[in-house]
């Protein structure tokens, strides 16, 4: 047997009836395929096994009751051991088959003595009302935050988007005596003053004013730009400051990194759903924030990583590196409450003045010659934006008339609120936000919000606040930089991407807007494509392509737009002119 921490529930499996030991002590079960990790020649399986769980009160009742059978493995006798010593004395050592569950992520195999104290935690619940509310896997996150803390002075959580990490923070700091800061994106401090006001009533919570001495004690909540202007912030020793959206400080050489890694504090926490979206520097920035000695001098990584000459041993020393400081659970792992997301793609051809329109960019900038080197990726980049903008609507790159992907998208809305049902529409693209939002409002009748980057903090804060209302707009447009992570939007069941990010992480923050914790509802992502464009490239490359990145952390990273610059022109035009 051995004790799923993220779930609280005890599995016993091997042998031809696992239910059967259990049954003998009178315990109730309930069949599942369970994750655990066996010897398999000179490494391990985790492929799912049979088993059958049982309740963790129930079952350490059983074993401190019940009599040994002969036919008990050691792992039951461990833990009959471990139950009926945790009271007066220290647990013994479990064998590793009595705690051998695949985490969440994947590749976590939890201590012996992270499981039984998961378990003795689970049989008398914390009298700390929030960590009560928490779900198993959150308050393994806390335990796992809280030790990491302790040990290593910090720790990266980096859970699919969707399954709480806020909330796990915010638990950590409920136990601690502060100062704390927290240091957001200014999109969401709306969303951390309403989370700590609903699970941490007691917490003291203040915006941090430029230039003001914080205050002593609670929770100061500052945007990454005051950070990277303000002496104050880093002149105020903390307790815990957790970077929330920390892909923010991805680039290590910008004022904000630098500035996040000379905050003074007891212990740091870094949240993210995306821990590295283009390139291993990403996650090296991170890690020298939270657990600065673990990868070394940026320099040093690089070459042993970054630039690695053999990319599959390297993924694998990097994997056993970070593996200890960083935690990502899967929703499909730890949140299978979840009601299903489904993903639909829809391919459509140009209109005539999209082709035209897309020809005479890309001839143009052919014509006039890219130049080579730096000048060359600059132009190639510019012309690939402009192609872009073409397949979003031609007027983007000002010139007349219709866009196939855009009369889509109003179809597919106007069916949506017909329907009952509500929407998120998520473009890169301000004008793109401005001209459909005037369209919607025309066919549907209503005024469609549109929460961009250009809108103040109150002003986004009451677009929410009015969608997340039954009988809010049914519809809202969304920028997907400045409004694709960091908020809750579960009153929508659709979530639509009028156009298309090169990283598919960044997509996928954005649709996990809705697709997380607190919908009930099926969610329908919807894709668009243009044929015979830069679309078409874009849609493969989410589609596949695990490099380093992927292999150390387990992730698909698509390839960098930046790899289109090093084609010749012909190499090129037959990448991006099949709109001709």
């Amino acid at each position: 047997m051995t004790y799923l921490v993220e779930r609280e529930v005890f599995a016993w499996w091997g042998g031809p009836d696992p239910a059967a030991a259990a049954a003998g002590l009178g315990l109730g079960t309930t069949a599942e395929q369970v994750r655990i990790a066996r010897p398999a020649g000179s490494g391990f399986v985790t492929d799912p096994v049979p088993a059958a769980l049982t309740g963790t009160g129930d079952t350490l009742h059983a074993l401190r009751t019940g009599s040994p059978a002969g036919d008990w493995s050691g792992s039951v006798r461990a833990w009959r051991a471990a139950a009926t010593a945790a009271v007066t004395e220290p647990a013994p050592r479990l064998p590793v088959a009595a705690h051998a569950a695949v985490a969440g992520d994947g590749r976590t195999i939890w201590s012996a003595e992270v499981a039984v104290r998961a378990a003795l935690a689970a049989e008398h619940p914390d009298d700390d009302e929030l960590v009560a509310l928490l779900r198993p896997y959150q308050r393994a996150g806390v335990r796992w935050l809280t030790d990491r803390i302790d040990t290593d002075g910090g720790a990266l959580l980096a859970d699919e988007m969707g399954l709480g990490k806020t909330v796990q923070a915010i638990a950590v700091l409920t136990g601690r005596p502060g100062p704390h800061l927290v240091v957001c994106p200014a999109s969401v401090v709306g969303t951390w003053h309403r989370e700590l006001a609903r699970f941490a009533p007691g917490l003291a919570v203040a915006d941090h004013v430029r230039g003001t001495p914080p205050p002593a004690a609670g929770v100061v909540v500052a945007t990454y730009g005051m950070l990277a202007r303000d002496d104050a912030l880093t002149a105020t020793g903390w307790d815990v400051v957790v970077l929330d959206e920390a892909q923010y400080v991805r680039n290590p050489a910008t004022a904000t990194a630098r500035r996040a890694r000379a905050l003074p504090a007891r212990g740091r926490i870094a949240l993210t759903g995306t821990p590295v979206e283009n390139r291993l520097d990403d996650l090296w920035s991170l890690l020298a924030f939270t657990s600065p000695d673990v990868l070394g001098p940026r320099a040093r990584f690089r070459r042993r990583f970054a630039t690695a000459g053999d990319p599959g041993a390297a993924a694998a020393r990097l994997h056993a590196l970070v593996g200890p400081h960083l935690l990502r659970r899967r929703k499909s792992e730890v949140a299978t409450e979840l009601p299903p997301r489904i993903d639909v793609h829809h391919e459509v051809d140009p209109t005539d003045e999209q082709r035209r329109a897309y020809t005479a960019a890309l001839d143009g900038a052919l014509g006039r010659g890219l130049g080579a080197g730096a000048d060359r990726r600059g132009r190639v980049l510019a012309l690939i934006t402009r192609l872009k903008q073409v397949c979003v609507h031609p007027s983007l790159a000002g010139a007349d008339g219709r866009s196939a992907s855009f009369d889509r998208v109003v179809e597919l809305v106007t069916e949506i609120v017909d329907n009952g049902a509500a929407a998120l529409v998520f473009t890169q693209y301000r004008a793109a936000g401005t001209l459909l939002a005037d369209r919607l409002a025309e066919v549907l009748g209503r005024p469609v919000p549109f929460l961009h980057g250009g809108l103040t903090r109150a002003a986004r804060d009451r677009l929410v606040e009015e969608f997340g209302d039954a009988n809010g707009p049914p519809v809202l447009l969304l920028s997907l930089r400045a409004a694709g992570s960091g908020l809750t939007l579960t009153r929508a069941s659709h979530v639509l991407h009028l156009d298309r990010w090169w990283n598919p992480a960044v997509e996928a923050q954005a649709s996990d807007r809705a697709h997380r914790i607190g919908q009930t509802r099926t969610v329908t992502v919807h894709t668009f494509t243009t044929r015979g464009t830069v679309e078409e490239l874009i849609a493969d490359l989410h589609r596949g392509k695990r490099g380093l990145a992927g292999a150390a952390l387990g992730e698909s990273e698509g390839a960098s737009v930046g790899s289109l610059a090093r084609l010749g022109d012909d190499e090129l035009r037959a990448a991006l002119g099949g709109a001709r």
